[in-house]
């Protein structure tokens, strides 16, 4: 299974044969620095638990469902349980080191297991005197024989861990601690919490163990956060804990009255923070899309993909980069993550970028810019569209729907650049020697028919769960039509891969939940709302500026879903009440938490390409940040013009599209400084610049104005050529 494989190589793996190249797994989850890679017995016990994971979720959400609540508390526990066995808490030790550093962690975890254990205990305690007609627990016993013991274990554990430093095939006593404790608040949530007791949440009558159990539920999911997504999400998660608490002493708007710790904690592990609209999601939308992914994994359709991709743009001008493009369109429009995707897909593409002439930093920016796209590629949209669709209220395929427009500009505007830069620095393309054939990848294009499954299914009104499945089946029907026949060892491998690959998106779905719980719960967001009213006042373009930079500061470091879901619960209220309808409201939003991930200082999915082409990681972030520049216009546009998000007649529609294409083209050539195969001055890249924004907003006069500019922007390059081309020869 999966965990039994070593790091992954970031060389990718390529043979060649008579007919054509092969990229074999480029869509094999990489294996993380901190996760464990265990052995023998042990391995397999642990494979058993990732494959019950994976079923219990296919069979609630198709056969037997569970009682909402008690489903997703299941759902998050099972995540902390996998998580803390599979990712370790501090570095692992080198050969040199020998087996083990600081061996007090094990003996003071040992310590530490003890209170873990009688928590554990109390919550069987607390299900018998329920059971035998006691209508509450005496607080005395929930504090000092459930909570306190909890909150002393989970908090030693955490600290232990830091420190605690094995080989990486071992297992630690402090992880069995903090397993111990996520298994304890799940028991007491699922025990004591009932549905009589879920009624006196945030009032003065709610069971003190419910705040003890939130506590220690909170910092499991912070720890487990830092482990799996870096501490970015969970510094933003503590300034905004820490705010529930100081709110009462700050100035201005950000002031509130306050909440006590019992009132914030017994609400935040309900449907206003951990248990609400994001872990709804991971539980539901998400974690069936991971099954679906996993399914075309184990059945090698990514390799199919980046085949295809190859043999289609492989020969043109700059090739690989433009493979890159279309391979990361497909492969990142299923991967929950812009820096998951780099891993995948860049492992393969950046090399032959470089080989063709792009230097490091060009190749690591243009796989960062192309897989970030991903997020927004219909009819999957990584995981983002589903928060927004349950957030919203708006039907998931109209979302889908009006994402197509925008991310053909966002495409179309990388392949421009990429396409301007190859001409610019007069690249080549791959011989044909060099690549796979055609005509021999069209007769393997049924490998597609998962993807149009769930498209007609979406379509044809199925529910989004109910065509997920189907999709998944379908992947697993199709693989028997090639080399990779799915049977029962493959099934149980997807569904290994599938839990492995939906820790860490269900953790920060349920580390995002604490901050939405945060706002909603201060009205911090609704602060926030009269702010941008009032800079409204002055221009609603500025409020917009506002609004955009808050959505990417509130992104940066962090994965697609956490940033849209914590951005859309502060800033696209305060956008809907400027008057713009919630669907454009809320794409304009998504859009910036989904380009966080290419935006300086911190990019995520800049790094992670950096760190495979060997370039600077801040020059990488700056170069991809400049060519997926459009993403940064367009969605202003949707403000303006309606039409780009398909809100209007099939005329309107098809102008906006033909006119904002075109603004992209003028927009990259602009930026780049290349129009009309030749060098443009600064003069000339201003009116490319501003021809591009006048096409791209979509009015009549508007267009005319950017069309004028632009010939006038063409017959100047042509002089310019003609001045050039003597003295070139």
């Amino acid at each position: 299974m999966t965990t039994e494989q070593p790091p992954k190589d970031p060389t990718p793996t390529v043979l060649s044969d008579e007919d054509h190249i092969l990229a074999h797994d480029v869509d094999e989850e990489p294996v993380e620095a901190n996760r464990r890679l265990f052995e023998g017995w042990f391995l397999k016990f642990v494979t058993l638990l990732t494959i019950g994971y994976s079923s219990f979720h296919l069979y609630s959400l198709n056969i037997a469902p569970m009682e909402t609540w008690s489903y997703r508390i299941v759902h998050v526990a099972g995540a902390l349980v996998l998580g803390f066995i599979l990712y370790a808490g501090a570095r692992f030790v080198s050969p040199e080191e020998g087996g083990a550093r600081h061996k007090w962690t094990t003996w003071f975890g040992g310590v530490a297991l003890l209170p873990a254990l009688y928590a554990l205990y109390q919550t069987f305690s607390f299900s018998q005197m329920l059971a035998n007609g006691a209508m509450r627990i005496p607080p005395e016993l929930e504090a000092w024989h459930f909570g306190w013991p909890l909150l002393a274990a989970t908090g030693v554990g955490i600290v232990l861990s830091w420190f605690h430093q094995r080989e990486r095939s071992r297992f630690s006593v402090p992880d069995l601690v903090l397993i111990v404790c996520s298994i304890a608040v799940a028991a007491y949530f699922l025990v004591v919490y009932n549905t009589t007791m879920r009624m006196t949440t945030g009032t003065s009558f709610a069971p003190v163990g419910i705040s003890f159990a939130a506590v220690a539920g909170t910092a499991l999911i912070m720890e487990l956060t830092r482990r799996v997504a870096g501490l970015a999400l969970v510094v933003i998660g503590l300034v905004f804990l820490v705010y529930v608490f100081v709110g009462p002493y700050l100035p201005g708007f950000l002031g509130f009255p306050g909440l006590s710790v019992q009132r914030f904690f017994s609400q935040v592990y309900t449907d206003a923070g951990i248990l609400g609209p994001t872990t709804a999601v991971s539980s539901t939308y998400i974690i069936l899309f991971i099954v679906f992914a996993a399914f075309l994994q184990a059945s090698k359709v990514g390799d199919y993909f980046v085949n295809f991709a190859f043999a289609a743009a492989g020969r043109s001008r700059g090739g690989p980069a433009k493979v890159a493009i279309f391979a990361s369109g497909l492969m990142g429009m299923i991967n929950g993550t812009s820096a998951g995707n780099v891993v995948s897909t860049g492992s393969l593409t950046i090399p032959l970028m470089k080989k063709v002439g792009y230097s490091k930093k060009s190749a690591g920016a243009v796989e960062a810019a192309a897989s970030t796209g991903g997020q927004i590629m219909p009819p999957i949209m990584g995981a983002g569209a589903f928060i927004m669709a349950e957030i919203t209220g708006i039907p998931y395929t109209e979302i889908a729907i009006a994402a197509i427009i925008p991310s053909v500009l966002y495409f179309a505007s990388v392949y421009f650049m990429v396409d301007f830069e190859a001409a610019k620095l007069g690249m080549r393309g791959m011989r044909e020697d060099e690549l796979p054939k055609l005509r021999k990848l069209i007769k393997q294009v049924y490998l597609f028919i998962p993807i149009i499954i769930l498209i007609y299914a979406l379509f044809q009104g199925y529910s989004v769960i109910r065509a997920g499945t189907l999709a998944t089946v379908s992947a697993a029907v199709v693989s028997w039509l090639t080399p990779n026949k799915m049977g029962i060892r493959s099934i149980l491998r997807a569904l290994d891969i599938a839990s492995m690959m939906a820790i860490q998106i269900i953790v920060v779905c349920a580390a995002a939940g604490i901050i939405v719980g945060v706002i909603s719960l201060t009205g911090v967001g609704a602060r926030f709302s009269v702010l941008l009213l009032d800079v409204a006042e002055a221009s609603q373009l500025l409020a917009l500026v506002f609004a955009m930079f808050i959505s990417i500061l509130l992104g940066m470091g962090m994965p697609t879903t956490a940033a849209y879901a914590v951005a859309a619960s502060v800033v696209a209220p305060g956008l809907v009440q400027l008057g713009i309808d919630p669907l454009t409201a809320h794409f304009f939003v998504f859009y910036f938490a989904v380009v966080s991930a290419i935006t300086p200082p911190v990019a995520l999915a800049s790094y992670a390409a950096a760190g495979i082409s060997g370039a600077n990681a801040m020059e990488t972030s700056v170069a991809s940040f400049r060519i997926g520049i459009a993403a940064f216009i367009v969605p202003f546009m949707f403000f303006y013009n309606s039409a780009l998000l398909m809100d209007g007649d099939w005329f309107v529609i098809a102008r906006a599209l033909v006119t904002a294409t075109f603004g992209v083209y003028l927009l990259s050539g602009g930026v780049l400084g290349w129009f009309g195969k030749v060098n443009a001055g600064w003069p000339v890249r201003v009116m490319l610049i501003v021809s591009a924004l006048l096409m791209i907003e979509g009015g009549l006069w508007t267009d005319l104005a950017g069309i004028t500019l632009a010939v006038i922007s063409f017959l100047l390059q042509r002089q310019r050529r003609q001045r050039v081309a003597p003295a070139g020869a």
